[in-house]
């Protein structure tokens, strides 16, 4: 059987800040680019035979720029919505909120058509993604390819090892890192987590392409 490969999204100018982002579609910074190409050597000696996205333009982007093809949009795959909490730090929530955390707080409604999400409802939307990820992944030895966000891909890890929501807490995930989710002995386990290529390793293939020209 294959493994579940999550790919978080490039670097976007809120990403970098801080800054919650949700439903904002935010495209790749530059150096958000540079990761979703960088993404493309990790997953090129894994055989993926499905494709889910989210919806969302930073997602889709850093898709393509991977290497990745026919892509199948998922709405479930969008990040947890924050509410009114978009575009807002932990820091500046937390000048109102001293004790506020996300991960047992949930969020706060925000304008028409999104009014936030508990963690338990991100958690929902979780299942649903895996249901369909292992229905593929025990028909078919390939591999299942995940695009999406931090927040979300931390919730549907922790609910792939049968842990709550809130457990996503304990999973850090940077901008353009591969992460693999797999079994052992039939149990589920973290295969790989966060991995990128490090940077001084891309400066390097950058200079050496700029001589062979």
């Amino acid at each position: 059987m294959g493994e579940l490969i999550l790919v978080r999204h490039g670097e976007t100018a809120w990403s970098r800040s801080g800054r919650h982002t949700s439903y904002t579609d935010l495209p790749l910074t530059e150096d958000g680019e540079r990761e979703a190409r960088s993404v493309a050597p990790l997953l090129a000696d894994r055989r993926i035979g499905l494709v889910l996205v989210s919806p969302l333009a930073r997602a889709r982007r850093t898709a393509g720029l991977a290497g990745l093809g026919d892509l199948r949009i998922t709405p479930d795959l969008h990040e947890w919505d924050y509410g009114g909490y978009e575009g807002i730090t932990t820091d500046e929530i937390r000048r109102t909120r001293p004790d506020w955390d996300l991960w047992t707080d949930g969020t706060v409604p925000g304008p028409d058509g999104h009014a936030g999400e508990s963690p338990a409802e991100v958690g929902e939307r979780a299942d649903r993604v895996l249901a369909e990820a292992t229905d593929a992944l025990r028909t078919s030895d390939d591999d299942v390819a995940l695009v999406a966000h931090a927040h979300f891909l931390r919730v549907l890890t922790a609910r792939y090892l049968g842990l709550s929501p809130a457990a996503g807490s304990l999973f850090q995930l940077a901008t353009g890192t591969v992460s693999r989710l797999g079994t052992e002995h039939e149990r589920p386990v973290v295969s790989a987590w966060n991995v990128a290529i490090p940077e001084s390793v891309l400066r390097a293939a950058a200079r050496e392409s700029q001589t062979a020209v």
